[in-house]
């Protein structure tokens, strides 16, 4: 018996004994061949090691039990840490995808924006040359330009000090008259 405790780690012994007791019937059956006897079945009811066994045995499980603690404490630690990388990394790619919308949205408006500006300036401009060729409309334009220079020649004056004026300024229909012939050629043209 005590050979085939032995071959086994003390830990181990009390949870061996089925495997012990085969062994010890095999070792005596074999060794009783001889005088005519066959063992059929040992049993070791208790195992009682010294104190100093006990004790050693108790140290080992609890240096064990401690081991297996740290390795599962170590393997949350691990497992969280990666929990914790996985969703920094899914934040900055959600956070990512979020700029590029917003971008895509906003080029998205602007594009729609400068279509909407570039379509009403196209819808004026030709009622603008419908109204020219009506009854009236070429001295509607006329007024109109005007109206623009003398406005455009005072918002000069009230932004800057010096002021360059053409030498016709005080004929302000002649002025107008060099304006709209540009206007009448270009009409003529078409």
């Amino acid at each position: 018996m005590r050979s085939e405790v032995g071959k086994i780690d003390l830990d181990r012994c009390f949870e061996e004994r089925s495997t012990i007791n085969r062994q010890v019937v095999n070792a005596i059956d074999e060794a009783a061949i001889g005088w005519g006897v066959k063992i059929l079945r040992y049993e070791i009811k208790n195992i009682s090691p010294p104190q100093s066994v006990l004790h050693a045995m108790e140290k080992q499980m609890q240096a064990e039990r401690e081991k297996r603690a740290r390795i599962l404490q170590s393997e949350g630690e691990k497992q969280s840490a990666i929990n914790v990388a996985e969703g920094q990394k899914q934040q900055v790619v959600l956070e990512s995808e979020a700029i590029q919308l917003r971008q895509i949205n906003e080029a998205n408006g602007q594009a729609e924006a400068i279509r909407a500006v570039a379509s009403a300036t196209a819808e004026a401009l030709t009622k603008v040359a419908q109204a020219t060729q009506e009854k009236g409309g070429f001295e509607a334009v006329q007024l109109r330009v005007a109206e623009q220079m003398v406005e455009q020649f005072g918002n000069l004056a009230r932004t800057n000090n010096t002021l360059i004026l053409p030498a016709n300024f005080g004929d302000m229909a002649s002025m107008i008259a060099g304006a709209m012939s540009v206007v009448k050629q270009q009409s003529d043209k078409k």
